[in-house]
């Protein structure tokens, strides 16, 4: 694990970690913390899983196969997490920024719009699905969980990966939802520096 301090947050590369001890890691640090806790995002990518949020419906898991399906508290459905994505959690004090849910996920998602646009790549949020579409396929998922005013979990970006698990499921909750990836929008960069960039982008929209 490196960190970075970035103005007031802690920024933490996880590296390549296992979906059930980051959760409940999250988990820990969103219990322990106080007034006085930094705010981080941790960078990480993990290996195939998919997680079925509080609202997650079984019938959205269409054919797992060997890939394990966790049960979740962040809010939302089905969404897939493997290799090749990036993933950052947002652990923030919400009330201290004085920040809604609904105007983190719209900074969220325009922060990935931000990184998309570097590219020269048109994508826009949804309203009715929150994420980040490229025409009518999804780049990038959105999952959030309020504990206390503070937040936990938070975005995964498609970049280079294998998208085949995408199709068994019903991804977010919606049948026949495609997936896209910054690999077959034409862009070869490494996950490290997308993961990178990614998160300038939130840092900046966050302030």
């Amino acid at each position: 694990m490196t960190d970075a301090v970035t103005t007031d947050i802690v920024v933490r590369h996880l590296g390549r970690r296992d979906y059930q001890p980051t959760l409940e890691a999250m988990q820990r640090f969103t219990a322990g913390r106080d007034g006085n806790t930094r705010d981080e995002l941790w960078i990480v990518e993990h290996p195939p899983v998919f997680t079925l949020g509080q609202a997650g419906r079984p019938e959205h898991v269409l054919n797992p196969g060997d890939i394990p399906v966790v049960q979740v508290d962040r809010g939302g459905q089905v969404t897939y997490h493997g290799p090749g994505q990036v993933v950052i959690y947002l652990l923030l004090d919400l009330k201290r920024r004085k920040l809604g849910v609904r105007e983190l996920v719209t900074r969220m998602e325009q922060a990935v719009i931000d990184l998309l646009g570097e590219e020269g790549i048109e994508a826009q949020a949804r309203p009715d699905a929150p994420g980040v579409y490229v025409g009518d396929a999804k780049i990038a998922a959105l999952g959030l969980r309020v504990r206390r005013g503070c937040s936990y979990h938070g975005l995964a970006f498609n970049v280079a990966m294998d998208l085949e698990p995408f199709t068994r499921i019903n991804p977010c909750g919606y049948a026949g939802l495609a997936a896209t990836q910054l690999a077959d929008l034409g862009v070869a960069t490494e996950w490290a520096t997308i993961a990178d960039r990614l998160c300038g982008c939130l840092l900046r929209r966050l302030g």
